[in-house]
């Protein structure tokens, strides 16, 4: 089984400047990503304000359902942060049924709502375990969520069910990735991009020094330099991985999302 995977950080759907709405922008590009299963971050459920605001741009429903469409896609929507006029946190947008979902918080002080979004999906090949993350703006917020996040992945998913875990991770510095590998053997998608090996750098890894394996670089969407959204799996091959960045996808967001090509490799999972 072939799937197309997608991350993405909508920015509440407005505008990284001006906070002008974009949903309905939003809504074209998503689905002409063509992906089987989308993890979006920053999802409002609910604004009130926006929607009183922009009355002809807002539409109606909540962003996770009004993303997904009439048909297009289920969807599991876990609610994060919550204040007067709304509430906003993670989705999950499925071509495949959703068995179920649980969406846990791992708020690490009061002015971040963080949680995890732990989806089973059906997939013509079985269950794929889908966690939707976005983890806060401090190390040791991050570190102690990444705990959390790898305590929900090894009760939840058992070692030969397929993992997908994506999301804005907020690591800019890459502190996180080789934890997430050792406790879940996982691989991020752009694991592969290691730097050119020369005998400087063979003398290096000899020494526990050679290159960190490097994930893409997200944000800000317009010219990425830091590496903020992830994708790791587990029990797939990785086909491709591409950041789409530009000007136009600046226009619909501070981050740029991330496509991959998996494939399910069932052997693997039975070896597990």
């Amino acid at each position: 089984m072939k799937l197309r995977v997608a991350t993405y950080n909508i920015h509440k759907g407005v505008s990284s400047i001006g906070s002008r709405p974009r949903i309905h922008a939003l809504k074209t590009a998503i689905g002409n990503l063509n992906a089987d299963i989308l993890f979006l971050q920053e999802v409002q459920g609910r604004n009130d304000l926006l929607a009183a605001k922009h009355a002809t741009k807002w539409p109606e429903l909540g962003q996770h359902d009004f993303l997904a469409g009439d048909d297009s896609f289920h969807v599991a929507y876990g609610m994060n942060a919550v204040y007067d006029h709304g509430h906003h946190g993670n989705a999950l947008l499925s071509r495949f049924p959703i068995a179920s979902f649980d969406n846990q918080d791992v708020s690490d002080h009061a002015f971040e709502q963080r949680g995890i979004l732990h989806c089973v999906v059906q997939t013509s090949a079985g269950m794929v375990h889908c966690f939707v993350v976005h983890l806060g703006l401090f190390a040791g917020s991050r570190r102690r969520q990444t705990a959390a996040l790898i305590e929900a992945v090894t009760k939840s998913a058992p070692a030969r069910e397929p993992v997908i875990i994506a999301g804005d991770f907020n690591d800019w510095s890459n502190d996180l990735s080789d934890d997430l590998r050792a406790s879940l053997g996982v691989t991020e998608v752009f694991d592969a991009n290691l730097p050119a090996r020369g005998f400087g750098t063979y003398l290096r890894q000899l020494r526990g020094r050679g290159p960190k394996q490097q994930p893409a670089r997200t944000f800000p969407a317009a010219m990425p330099f830091l590496q903020l959204d992830r994708i790791y799996v587990r029990g797939f091959a990785i086909e491709s991985a591409q950041v789409l960045h530009g000007a136009s996808w600046a226009r619909l967001s501070d981050h740029a999302p991330i496509i991959a090509g998996l494939q399910h490799m069932p052997a693997a999972m039975e070896k597990a």
